[in-house]
């Protein structure tokens, strides 16, 4: 007898068949998909545009202790000038001999070399490090949440694909169950009532089925955006994402770990160092600066002054004067700084507290359940194959027999769910502990 299916399910599994076949497939693991999801995440590209970035101040910073050589020149027009040289001999006749002067040409070359800047120098190049440092650490701590969400997206991925297959088994064992009601209604032993009632599950599991494709055809493309994957690659789950479950360490292991290997706490710890160094670097700024000089000048004002050869070299110390009245703000600013930053070390030591502990609650919460689920669906298995021993034998309903197959479809996606919800709580735990592996 031909299986019932109704014409718009037939065309739609007809036309998901046909995009499917159509989509290019790849196999992937967690720490594949994850890996590819770190290669093409946009988030980390700005992140390592920040670390460029931080890197430049660095090398600006270096620079600052390096000579400077800097060049000029001049030619200017002058409009009747008077020129008086002194070291000329009176005229005798009382008339004046100076030539007049039209134009002047003037060249320097000037280095300096600093000697004794307060430290600002040293602490501007210390401070700049650190910063690079801390904005490696904020990559290192971007790439461990980007790990977990695509973990995530792969977990989805997986429910679905596995919802799938339980629905698609239940729906191979419905359709066979109705062609034995029809034959039994055609013999006239039940009801057609009762073959209405199985055929209204087994239409009921495919409305399931077209729910779990879906949800499976949204998290594949939600898959593809965060891997980088061309549109419509169909990706297939590791089918041994979940065959084991590691055990937990006690929580003070996770909280000792939080605290040494957190990615963003060791920022926060150098962005402090900076900030120290940035309030010694603006105490720096009342002392003078030393600096060795030197140079060379070359002038001519044609028919009265040459001047060659005139190199200098000597000692320049500068001081402002202004800082004996004025607020020194930098400093005022680096001390804002230092207790925000500190603040904010304290509030993040909290933070981790909290989100260690409820993440791992909710990963032995999350273990736990898997245990009671697959007694559940023992039960559940158990009460089917009863209840079909009895509607066999005519001690049971049909309804019975139906209400014992949907607890039982339920109870196997529920184990299948729990597993998978497990898997990924421990990686949350992993993950906000700071020791999430990346491969």
């Amino acid at each position: 007898m031909k299986k019932t299916y109704s014409p718009l399910i037939a065309l739609v599994f007809s036309a998901i068949g046909i995009t499917v076949h159509a989509q290019e497939k790849k196999m992937l693991t967690l720490d594949e998909a994850v890996n590819l999801g770190i290669q093409n995440s946009k988030n980390l590209k700005i992140d390592q545009a920040k670390i460029d970035q931080a890197t430049a101040n660095y090398l600006e910073a270096k620079n600052n202790r390096l000579p400077s050589l800097k060049v000029s020149a001049s030619a200017l027009a002058l409009a009747n000038a008077n020129v008086d040289l002194k070291v000329l001999p009176p005229s005798t006749n009382g008339g004046s001999t100076a030539p007049k002067a039209n134009s002047a040409f003037y060249g320097n070359v000037a280095a300096s070399l600093p000697i004794y800047a307060g430290g600002r120098i040293k602490y501007g190049i210390q401070s700049a490090e650190y910063l690079v440092e801390a904005s490696k650490l904020s990559t290192e701590n971007d790439k461990l949440a980007i790990a977990y969400n695509v973990s995530q997206a792969y977990n989805n991925l997986f429910k679905a694909n596995q919802q799938i297959k339980v629905l698609e088994d239940h729906l191979t064992a419905s359709q066979k169950r109705d062609e034995s009601f029809q034959k039994l209604e055609n013999n006239g032993i039940i009801a057609r009532n009762d073959k209405l009632k199985a055929n209204l599950q087994t239409s009921d599991i495919e409305l399931q089925l077209l729910d779990a494709n879906n949800n499976f055809n949204i998290a594949n493309i939600n898959m593809d955006l965060l891997l980088g994957l061309p549109d419509g690659t169909e990706i297939e789950i590791d089918p041994n994402y979940i065959s084991e479950l590691t055990e937990s360490q006690p929580v003070s292991y996770y909280l000792n770990q939080a605290v040494s290997q957190r990615k963003d706490m060791q920022a926060l710890d150098y962005q402090r160092k900076a900030a120290e160094l940035g309030t010694k670097a603006a105490k720096a700024e009342s002392l003078p600066t030393i600096a060795l000089t030197g140079g060379y000048i070359a002038a001519e004002i044609p028919k009265i002054l040459t001047i060659t050869n005139a190199a200098n070299i000597g000692v320049g110390i500068q001081y402002n004067i202004d800082n004996l009245w004025k607020k020194n703000s930098s400093l005022m600013r680096s001390a804002a700084t230092e207790k925000q930053l500190s603040a904010t070390n304290e509030l993040l030591n909290d933070q981790i507290k909290l989100e260690v502990n409820r993440d791992y609650q909710n990963s032995e919460f999350a273990k736990k359940k898997i245990a009671v689920y697959e007694k559940a669906a023992a039960q559940a298995n158990e009460n089917y194959r009863v209840t079909k021993n009895k509607f066999d034998n005519g001690l049971a309903t049909i309804t019975e027999l139906l209400d014992a197959d949907t607890a039982q479809i339920s109870a196997n996606v529920n184990v299948v769910n729990a597993k998978a919800d497990a898997a990924l709580a421990y990686r949350k735990l992993l993950q906000t502990t700071g020791i999430l592996t990346l491969h």
